[in-house]
């Protein structure tokens, strides 16, 4: 599509702007927010609105909105909230495009400010005004020199675009950013939230050519999913950088069970923003730091980061924070010890810290650095320098300035003291080279430069909710689940819990329950002794500690005693519980098992959360020792959660025993990830323990909650994240016999759908694209192949070409902000046109946008485009002159 400009461009480079509530009164919002205005020198047209004065500052002030000459772009509202709704209102008749409610006292305020808030938004909905707030410090646009807040000061015009939910914390940046030279191309605050909310200011910043990158404050989310969604765009175009504040708390966290009581929402969250491509920071300073980094010669690599010293006490400083915050020292290659020890003097360190000893000069660190630049063991470098007798610390930094220009390895560095080193750290400044005064600060940069680089690795990931190689049998997993909802039960029992475990591959201990203490017998005698026998009963989730266990059992003498004991002993300890019965299974015994817990919990705000970490009784003990990760999952995902667990290290080699059959744990964890998707029902579960060996994995005892679904909730509605929808790929026999597949795209296309496009006849590409591009840029591709099923959907039309996917066709849509319409696109390959295949293409398009509950399609064509013209109306899309441009039709087509 040629470029539209954002549907927010009139809030951020308005042409007109009417402050209602303008005064002179000293201490009013009125007159701070006119100050900054005349201040700002706005070229633009600006007027004050006040029925009380005839002018404000010397210049006329009109009675009321609709006494304005001309139409506005934005009306910025000061006034009592009883007054909003009307202003409001009289706002939208008068045509004005945005209005920015800066007054408090609505929702936060109670019942009644909570009527005139609705009242607010309907009016602006009913005009197609869009409304900033209520209740926030209003934007800033340093560039356009727009200052619309009532905060006292200015920003310099810069490139980083900051969202604020809170506008306290908003000012407080703006201080901070002032003296430290700090420039913005956007500040927003939020406010309530409204109606313009932080995914579409988001939205807004990532097609803002002034922002490069974007600094999000964040309180609470309110819709996980769009925000998700969001985020997730924005990050692959632009680094975004995020503080939450107020870890929220856990909510009534189910005591229950052993998932529920081991996630911290705050761990959650913490997953969600991996999988966002998004860094965590802790405060404002670590912001700034990190954004310069990510904007200089860096190409971030892994963890592994190496310390070059001169001193003992700042290295193992540097390295003890590094181990609390889980960055991995690197190990050094023994090439680079052989290497070191020509070059150091005999009594260096020999390992990571590398200490360079207190007589170090410049070509020492000259040294050390460039052995770490040529060691692959090694992603980044801390050089640090406390000054001693014999350094020259201007001189250590133009070395290390020099070696680092001919490298892209992130570099750190941290000059200590403050006479001695201030002309060195003005060099590591100008040098574009961060540096701090203490090492801890400088391994936090680095830990986020690292986390950046994994987080876009991990934001590329578009797992299928189901591997294809190993189907589960839906069917029998939706009967157990649907028998028991319909018996009203909301907990599965374990016999019920393991049949839909079994359904999705993953090996069960067989479980049988006996009613009486003869069946006890034969049943153990068909599985075979030993055996284990534990109660089985509803209200009891903890057995052992309620005497219903019993272990390792040899003979049927042994079942039958154990029976009656265990059946004593409960009656006795739980006498409110209702008992089915006595659950008998085989004893594993695994020599070389450890015990794992694979569970799920659903996060009230991002749904379904599957948690790894030691499993069997120590759960709790161990309970800050877990991985934590948002489905649908991969095995790069997987990956990524067992590193970040001490656990996965008592799973190699241990105390005698063989390493554990890894492969196991991870298809043990890619099919839990697949039952999450498919069974929304599921709000809870326990693998614990999942005992696993060199041989493999085994589900000893396994619990399931579940709870009913709204029956118009779509597929995937219960997940922030959408899966790739492998259930909507297709294919087809062309007349000349070929296959045609038709799937949705995903980030792995991205070399095809270059050679697509390079292959299009300039004509073809001028018709789709509206210009005379030859090539798409990598951001665009990008844009292309990385898609959110949740909010726009493209599909190819691959051929096998000689054993090689080919690209013949894309048809794709984009939501629009309303929510309700759908701007599309298509293109075939020149040789393919005239074959069918874009109507098949468009049918298949259609009918998803249709099933995703939009209301309309429609798409701008260049008049001239009469095939196209003709193509599009033959399948019911009604065309019109475009109201901005005469060279273009616009079709709409009605979807429901």
């Amino acid at each position: 599509m040629h470029n539209e400009q954002h549907y927010l461009h009139t809030l951020f480079e308005p042409k007109s702007i009417a402050i209602i509530g303008a005064s002179e009164t000293p201490n009013s919002i009125g007159v701070t927010l006119v100050r900054n205005m005349l201040d700002s020198g706005y070229k633009g047209k600006l007027f004050f609105v006040n029925p009380k004065h005839e002018t404000v500052f010397g210049q006329q002030s009109y009675p009321a909105v609709d006494t304005i000459p001309q139409r506005l772009d934005i009306a910025v509202i000061c006034t009592r909230a009883e007054t909003v709704p009307d202003i409001v209102d009289a706002c939208g008749r008068a045509g004005c495009r945005n209005a920015i409610v800066i007054s408090g006292g609505f929702a936060e305020a109670g019942p009644r400010g909570g009527a005139l808030e609705r009242a607010a938004l309907e009016s602006a909905r009913r005009h197609g005004m869009r409304l900033l707030g209520p209740n926030c410090l209003g934007i800033m646009r340093p560039g356009s020199h727009i200052n619309l807040t009532f905060g006292h000061g200015f920003a310099h015009a810069g490139t980083i675009g900051l969202i604020s939910q809170s506008g306290a914390l908003c000012t407080a940046i703006l201080d901070w950013a002032l003296p430290n030279k700090v420039g913005f191309s956007n500040v927003v605050s939020l406010g309530a939230e409204g109606d313009i909310d932080f995914g579409e200011v988001l939205d807004y910043m990532v097609s803002d050519p002034r922002t490069e990158n974007i600094f999000l404050y964040i309180e609470g989310i309110k819709n996980a999913r769009r925000f998700m969604s969001a985020l997730r765009a924005a990050a692959r175009c632009k680094p975004v950088l995020l503080i939450k504040v107020g870890k929220h708390p856990a909510g009534e966290k189910a005591a229950r069970s052993h998932t529920g009581a081991l996630v911290g929402a705050d761990d959650v969250f913490d997953a969600a923003l991996r999988r966002a491509g998004v860094v965590r920071l802790a405060n404002v300073g670590q912001m700034y730091a990190a954004a310069s980094a990510l904007f200089s010669h860096f190409r971030p690599r892994g963890k592994r980061l190496a310390i070059i010293t001169n001193g003992g006490g700042p290295g193992v400083m540097a390295a003890d924070h590094a181990a609390d915050i889980g960055i991995p020292l690197a190990q050094l290659d023994a090439a680079t010890i052989t290497r070191l020890n020509e070059l150091l003097p005999a009594t260096w360190s020999k390992s990571n810290p590398i200490d360079i000893l207190g007589d170090a000069d410049p070509t020492r660190y000259g040294v050390a650095l460039q052995a770490c630049i040529d060691d692959d063991n090694i992603d980044g470098v801390l050089a640090i320098l406390t000054p001693q007798a014999m350094t020259d610390p201007t001189q250590a930094a133009r070395t290390v300035i020099e070696m680092a220009r001919q490298s892209d390895k992130p570099l750190v560095t941290c000059w200590m003291g403050e006479e001695q080193v201030n002309e060195a750290r003005k060099l590591f400044q100008g040098a574009g080279i961060p540096t701090f005064r203490t090492p801890e600060p400088a391994v936090d940069l680095f830990s986020h430069i690292s986390n950046y680089y994994r987080n876009r690795q991990l934001l590329m990931q578009t797992p299928p909710s189901i591997s294809e190689q190993t189907p589960p049998r839906l069917e029998s997993a939706r009967l157990v689940i649907e028998t028991a909802l319909m018996e009203g039960r909301k907990t599965l029992n374990e016999m019920e819990s393991k049949a839909v475990l079994s359904a999705f591959k993953i090996p069960i201990a067989q479980t049988m329950v006996a009613r009486s203490a003869s069946e006890a017998m034969v049943l153990a005698e068909e599985l075979g002794l030993p055996v284990v026998m534990k109660i089985d009963s509803p209200q009891i989730v903890h057995k052992t500690d309620s005497g219903g266990v019993r272990l390792n059992l040899n003979s049927l003498a042994a079942v039958r005693d154990s029976w009656l004991e265990i059946m004593d002993e409960v009656k006795k300890n739980r006498p409110d519980a209702h008992i089915n019965g006595i659950a008998i299974e085989p004893m594993i015994q695994k020599p070389n098992g450890r015990e794992l817990v694979v569970g799920m919990t659903r996060d009230k705000i991002f749904g379904p959360t599957i948690v790894f970490g030691p499993g069997g009784t120590s759960v709790e003990a161990y309970s800050s020792d877990r991985a934590v990760a948002l489905p649908p999952l991969n095995s790069v995902l997987v990956a990524d959660m067992l590193a970040s667990t001490r656990t996965t290290a008592r799973l190699g080699e241990f105390r005698n025993m063989p390493p554990v059959n890894m492969e196991a744990i991870e298809s043990v964890l890619l099919r839990v990830s697949a039952m999450v998707c498919e069974l929304p029902w599921i709000s809870e579960m326990d693998i614990n323990p999942l005992i696993v060996d060199e041989h493999g994995a085994v589900a000893v005892d396994a619990r399931i909650e579940i709870e009913n679904m709204p029956i118009t909730a779509g597929r995937y509605d219960h997940m922030a994240i959408h899966p790739y929808p492998t259930h909507l790929k297709s294919s087809f026999q062309a007349k000349d016999g070929s296959w045609v597949t038709i799937r949705p795209i995903k980030p792995e296309d991205v070399r095809m759908e270059q050679e697509f496009v390079k292959a299009l006849s300039p004509e073809t590409r001028y018709m789709r694209f509206m210009n005379t591009i030859r090539e798409v840029s990598p951001a665009q591709l990008v844009r292309l192949t990385q898609i959110d099923y949740d909010r726009e959907m493209a599909f190819v039309a691959t051929i096998d070409a000689d054993g090689v996917e080919k690209e013949i066709g894309v048809v794709r849509y984009a939501t629009s902000p309303d929510g309700e319409s759908c701007e599309f696109a298509i293109v075939v390959a020149d040789d393919w046109q005239g074959r069918g295949l874009a109507r098949r293409l468009m049918g298949i398009l259609i009918d998803t946008a249709r099933s995703a509950g939009l209301r309309y399609m429609h798409g701008d064509f260049l008049a001239e485009n009469a095939r196209m013209l003709a193509f599009v109306a033959s399948l019911g899309f009604v065309l019109s002159s475009h109201p901005e441009d005469h060279g273009l039709k616009r079709g709409v087509l009605v979807l429901n």
